[in-house]
């Protein structure tokens, strides 16, 4: 029997699937808790219309990560901060502090998608990567200069 779920149900499906399901499964169980609905041809037709939507929504958020990942790739950020005689920072700059720095160019980034390979210690230009998500990273160069 082919039912539609209407919640995520362990080691059958997730809420929304079409699946094929034995009859006593689906009239024991599924059915009788109100876990799933008998699949009739509007009900899968709404699936594929929902599915499609899904699948073109996340193309759409896709192209413009893509694209603002474009427009902040090389990006030099400027991040001032309080330093010693010696060019040593008191603590260190941290992506807060390069998210609040790329806010003020323009560009809205969490600061918890910036990554640096080293801790930000001393005066000098540093490497960063702003990753959008799985293959979409933007490289910026952080420049960590003394306050004036």
């Amino acid at each position: 029997m082919k039912v539609i779920l209407k919640a995520d149900v362990k080691g059958t499906g997730k809420k929304g699937e079409l699946i094929e399901v034995s009859d006593g499964f689906a009239k024991n169980f599924l059915l009788k808790r109100g876990l799933a609905e008998i699949a009739t041809a509007s009900g899968i037709n709404e699936i594929r219309q929902r599915n499609t939507a899904d699948a073109f929504h996340k193309a759409e958020n896709i192209k413009a990560l893509k694209e603002q990942a474009a427009r902040l790739d090389k990006t030099e950020v400027t991040v001032p901060i309080r330093t010693g005689k010696n060019g040593k920072v008191f603590g260190s700059v941290t992506t807060d502090k390069i998210a609040s720095a790329l806010s003020e160019l323009g560009y809205e980034v969490d600061k918890k998608r910036i990554t640096t390979k080293e801790t930000l210690k001393m005066v000098g230009v540093y490497d960063a990567e702003v990753r959008f998500m799985e293959g979409v990273t933007a490289k910026i160069k952080v420049k960590v200069v003394p306050l004036e």
